[in-house]
């Protein structure tokens, strides 16, 4: 058995692969397939409708909340947020908790006044920023966090208090792994390739209130609330991988939704992260415990030069892309949601095994 730890685009699950291949790639009655009917139409609003719903049923979405489907990545969030929600105030706070709130700082700078307000001050080990009730800059229109940090493997044990300052998440490897009060946040958005559906499909959940930030100059694909109004269809959105992440949606249903989604990741985090502890040494995590992601397990050997090693046997094993960000070195095992805890088990056996010859 061969397994994907990719940190993205990441595996998909066999039961919606299964699914896609008997629905989307079929011709129909009209001669098209899936992804070839006008997004305007009945059969493709149909599908929008039900991936919406059903998205919003697994989170558990407050009435005053919208839910938008738009082409891209996080990355284009990264300037979008700051389109939409700056309004007449030109500044924003950011907590740099890693690689990709940097990153989001990074385009923000070229928009707005950012002033960091969270840091973690040390090196090793890594930990998110330290949380409670923040003190936010006067005039702040929004503060942005970002709760799972790919690259570093650093998760917040727990969430900021912003006060009236809406709360923005870069939410992408988190989303859909565990039960989350979203009325905590003014938005979320998350990038589709690790547990929503293939890469070129963002989601954005926002407050309603804030649609009203956007200013009427922006243009209409960028605008949050013109695609609310339109339903995420102000232009042609990314048919194929909403159609997908409609089928993640239901198989997530089908399996327990996110409380069993939370259950299962804890189990295979625990495996990966017991055989890095039991090592005496062998394996070494850089986070701090208490502040280690749950889904993207960065560690290191004591030896380096084994690294390569450890990565040619794992491949010969069936143990795929497991070499750690270029930014970090190291090693890296990505546990989303259609990682099947036999995956991560197996990985748990290789290390130790690997550890012990």
């Amino acid at each position: 058995m061969a397994w994907n730890f990719a940190a993205g685009p990441a595996r998909l699950p066999d039961a919606v692969l299964a699914r896609a291949a008997d629905e989307l790639f079929m011709r129909g009655a009209d001669g098209a397939c899936a992804s070839e009917r006008p997004f305007t139409g009945d059969a493709f609003r149909a599908v929008l409708d039900r991936a919406r719903s059903r998205l919003a049923q697994l989170l558990d979405l407050p009435a005053n909340y919208r839910i938008l489907f738009l082409a891209g990545g996080a990355m284009q969030q990264f300037s979008l947020v700051p389109m939409n929600l700056l309004g007449p105030v030109q500044r924003a706070a950011y907590a740099d908790s890693g690689y990709w709130s940097r990153r989001a700082m990074a385009e923000a700078e070229k928009l707005a006044e950012v002033a960091v307000v969270a840091r973690y001050p040390g090196e090793q080990p890594l930990a998110a920023p330290p949380t409670g009730r923040w003190t936010l800059p006067a005039d702040c229109a929004y503060c942005h966090i970002t709760p799972n940090e790919t690259v570093d493997g650093i998760a917040y044990p727990d969430l900021p208090d912003t006060g009236a300052v809406p709360l923005v998440a870069d939410a992408t490897s988190s989303l859909l792994m565990a039960p989350l009060d979203v009325a905590k946040f003014g938005l979320l958005y998350a990038s589709a390739q690790k547990n929503i559906g293939p890469a070129g499909l963002t989601v954005v959940i926002v407050r309603e209130d804030l649609l009203e930030r956007s200013p009427a100059d922006l243009p209409a694909p960028f605008s949050y609330r013109r695609q609310a109004d339109e339903g995420s269809c102000v232009n042609t959105p990314p048919m194929l991988a909403i159609h997908i992440a409609g089928l993640v949606f239901d198989w997530l249903a089908e399996q327990g939704g996110l409380a069993a989604m939370a259950a299962a990741s804890r189990r295979k985090a625990e495996s990966v992260y017991g055989a890095i502890d039991a090592s005496a040494g062998f394996y070494r995590a850089p986070v701090l415990p208490g502040h280690r992601s749950p889904v993207n397990v960065c560690f290191h050997l004591a030896e380096p030069a084994l690294t390569e090693v450890f990565i040619g046997e794992a491949e010969a094993a069936g143990l795929h892309h497991l070499r750690g960000h270029r930014q970090r070195g190291g090693l890296r095992a990505s546990l989303y949601n259609a990682m099947p805890e036999e995956g991560a088990a197996a990985l748990a056996g290789f290390m130790a095994d690997f550890a012990r010859r």
